[in-house]
C-alpha cells in the first residue's frame, strides 16, 4: 500500500506542477485572447515572465535545469566559450531578453573577459530587468538595463559586437520571430556574432512525440522552430549570415552561432 500511496503522491505533484505551468503560460494567453481589452506589445508575454512574484517563484536554477532536461549548463557553456574566444575590445554585448537561470551572470562575466566595453540588457518587461539586476549585483564592468522590444530595437545599425538570444524565439508569434532575427542582424556590426539557444526537433521518434506533446499543451508557438521557422533556414533566407548549428541531447536543443557578414563578403565575385 505504501508504494501505491507514494505513486499517488508523485502523480498528484506532477499533475499540480503541470497545471500550474499551464495556467501561468498558455492558459493565461488563451484567457487574455478572449478579453475585450486592446492587445498591447506585451500581449504574447506569459504572466510567469511579467509578474514579479511568479518570476521569483520559478527562477530557481534546479527548476530551470529540469525544464531543459538538465542540459542548461552545457548550452550556456557553449555560448560562454564563444564569447570568451572573441575579441570584443570596447564593443557592446547585447543580451536580448532576460532568460531565467544563471546564464546572464555567466554571459556578463564572459563578455568582460573578452574586454567588452559594456553589456546591455534589454527586455520588454521591466520586472525581468529588475530580476536580472538583482542577480547580477555589482558586476565588474558597465551593465546597462533598458526596456526595449526585440522586434523593433531602438539601437543604431551595427551598434553591438555580439548578441545573446537565449530561448526567446519559441515564445514569440511567428511574424515576431522573423522580426527579432532581422533586428538582431541590423544591430550587429560586421563580423559580430549572434548566439542563439533554442529547442530543436529531436532525433529520436519517441522524444519527438514527447516534445510535440509538451509544445502542443504549453508552448504551441515553439513547434514552428522544427520546420517553417527553423532559425538557420530563416537567417539563410535573409542573407548576410554564416551559421553554425550544434545540437545537444539527441537533437532536443540547439546552439546557433551566426556571424554577420561584412558587405564585401556579400558582393558577387
Amino acid at each position: 500500500m505504501w508504494f501505491v500511496y507514494g505513486m499517488l503522491v508523485v502523480f498528484s505533484l506532477l499533475l499540480a506542477t503541470a497545471l500550474f505551468f499551464f495556467i501561468v503560460t498558455r492558459g493565461a494567453l488563451l484567457l487574455r485572447s478572449r478579453s475585450s481589452r486592446p492587445a498591447g506589445p506585451a500581449a504574447h508575454v506569459y504572466p510567469i515572465y511579467s509578474n514579479m512574484f511568479l518570476i521569483r517563484l520559478v527562477d530557481f536554477q534546479p527548476v530551470i535545469s529540469a525544464i531543459l532536461l538538465f542540459q542548461y549548463n552545457r548550452l550556456v557553456a557553449r555560448i560562454v566559450a564563444g564569447l570568451v574566444a572573441s575579441d570584443l575590445r570596447g564593443q557592446t554585448v547585447l543580451v536580448t531578453s532576460c532568460p531565467f537561470g544563471n546564464v546572464v551572470p555567466k554571459v556578463v562575466d564572459a563578455a568582460f573577459k573578452a574586454h567588452a566595453g559594456r553589456v546591455l540588457m534589454i527586455d520588454l518587461v521591466r520586472n525581468e530587468l529588475l530580476n536580472v539586476e538583482r542577480k547580477l549585483g555589482q558586476p565588474a564592468g558597465q551593465v546597462d538595463y533598458q526596456v526595449d522590444d526585440a522586434t523593433a530595437l531602438s539601437l543604431a545599425d551595427g551598434a553591438v559586437g555580439a548578441n545573446v538570444m537565449f530561448f526567446l524565439l519559441h515564445e514569440l508569434p511567428h511574424p515576431m520571430k522573423l522580426a527579432a532575427l532581422a533586428e538582431a542582424g541590423r544591430v550587429l556590426a560586421p563580423g559580430g556574432k549572434l548566439y542563439l539557444g533554442e529547442f530543436h526537433r529531436p532525433d529520436w521518434r519517441v522524444l519527438r512525440l514527447l516534445s510535440w506533446a509538451y509544445f502542443t499543451v504549453f508552448e504551441s508557438l515553439g513547434l514552428a522552430l522544427w520546420d517553417s521557422h527553423d532559425p538557420v533556414a530563416c537567417l539563410d533566407a535573409m542573407g548576410g549570415w554564416s551559421c553554425q548549428r550544434t545540437t545537444m541531447f539527441f537533437g532536443n536543443f540547439q546552439i546557433i552561432t551566426a556571424t554577420r557578414l561584412a558587405p564585401a563578403a556579400l558582393a558577387p565575385v
